[in-house]
């Protein structure tokens, strides 16, 4: 039987960002499914149930910001687990759904693939 690879959905409206946290992503062994707005991203959630977790950006067009989809997350489902990102905003924890972790842009490759493979153990 193959071993099932843990989801990771990531929300970003920039594509080469996108495009590169994708590879990184999976390079590190996980599967991925991209959404370029938390709009797409909801629309991913509710067709694809075993998603581990989502990677998003702050800033991104549409209904809402990131920080306002992983609240949204957080509350219709809550065990995913929840990473932002941005370049431009630092965020406080305590604006974020409990569980949730922070990394500023440029980020870390490193530690933030350490931070998937802890958060989706």
């Amino acid at each position: 039987m193959p071993e099932i690879k843990p989801v990771i959905l990531v929300v970003e409206d920039d594509e080469i960002i996108r495009l590169a946290a994708v590879d990184l992503i999976e390079r590190a062994g996980f599967e991925t499914v991209e959404a370029s707005s938390a709009d797409e991203a909801i629309k991913i959630l509710e067709a694809r149930p075993h998603i581990h977790l989502v990677f998003t950006d702050v800033e991104m067009p549409g209904t809402m910001d990131g920080i306002k989809l992983a609240h949204y997350i957080r509350d219709r489902w809550p065990p995913i687990k929840l990473i932002v990102a941005s370049g431009r905003t630092i965020v406080e924890q305590s604006s974020l759904p409990e569980g949730a972790r922070f990394f500023g842009k440029p980020y870390d490759e490193a530690d933030l693939v350490q931070s998937i493979i802890q958060l989706v153990a």
